[in-house]
């Protein structure tokens, strides 16, 4: 009951009211909206931000490149970083900002590209093994067998087995992740109502992962000559095609490997991010 209707009501003789208690602590204020969502989740702002500027970098890449990142000019080889040159220039004289900013779209498309994939093909075979009782056997041992294989070797052998562009990249990652997948999914339960709507969060969560690791797979076949073709600038091949001077030329390496590892953490930000808060046993309450 509050002050002012104790103070209608009429109080026997010989007996008092207790003034009321002053608040001790402030009155907790729910922030809502964008301002909100960035204080309680700031892992989730700072992936986003740095995979949307990488997004923006690589769509505008013709405007921000300074020159034509395929452009030979061997008069102008191996020149260190300048206002002429950012990054520096490569052992054929290709101006290695131009050639960074470009090998984030073979970055990027592999990544979400591998991300999506993997998703949609491993949730639907996840879902297939977890309600046909009959198939599961088959299909998860299919995946067992799979999993038992490093990511980078399957995806080596099966790029052997072809010739090397980005979509035959993001063929071979996708069919080395998709098994990480449908192991997740797989349950017994009914699919719409229980299986799917419960396994969308940490599909979600998973595929930020999965969109690292295939950035990360994608540089090391580039690197090691199985990946994308040197005629497509990554950054993967433009790392591969500087180690051979990186002791007297470290520049050549250090801007791809800097922006791959820069994106890598971005991307795994975000799914720390969503992870906590998808995830209601580890939000945080502010």
């Amino acid at each position: 009951m509050s002050v002012e209707a104790l103070d209608r009501i009429a109080i026997p003789a010989g007996l008092a009211v207790a003034p009321a208690l002053p608040d001790v602590l402030p009155p907790v204020k729910l922030r809502r909206g964008f301002v909100g969502f960035v204080r309680r989740h700031p892992t989730v702002a700072i992936g986003g931000g740095l995979v949307l500027f990488l997004i923006a970098m690589a769509l505008l890449a013709p405007y921000l490149a300074t020159v034509d990142p395929t452009a030979l000019a061997p008069a102008r080889r191996t020149r260190a970083p300048s206002p002429d040159y950012w990054f520096g220039t490569d052992m054929l004289g290709r101006d290695i900002y131009s050639r960074v900013v470009y090998g984030a779209r073979v970055s990027l498309l592999v990544g979400f590209s591998v991300a999506l994939l993997s998703s949609v093909i491993g949730l639907a075979i996840g879902l297939v093994s977890g309600f046909v009782r009959w198939a599961d056997g088959v299909i998860m041992r299919v995946m067992d067998g799979l999993m038992s294989i490093p990511p980078i070797l399957l995806a080596v052998a099966l790029m052997a087995l072809t010739r090397g562009s980005v979509q035959n990249v993001i063929t071979a990652i996708t069919v080395a992740e998709i098994p990480r997948v449908s192991r997740l999914v797989r349950t017994p339960a009914i699919i719409l109502r229980h299986i799917l709507p419960n396994t969308l969060a940490p599909m979600t969560v998973q595929a930020t992962y999965i969109c690292a690791g295939a950035m990360i797979i994608e540089a090391i076949l580039s690197f090691i000559g199985a990946g994308t073709p040197p005629t497509i600038p990554s950054w993967g091949n433009i790392m591969a095609e500087g180690r051979a001077l990186w002791q007297v030329k470290p520049f050549i390496i250090f801007f791809p490997a800097l922006f791959l590892s820069v994106t890598v953490l971005a991307v795994n930000l975000l799914g720390d991010g969503l992870r906590d808060a998808l995830d209601p046993r580890m939000a945080k309450e502010y």
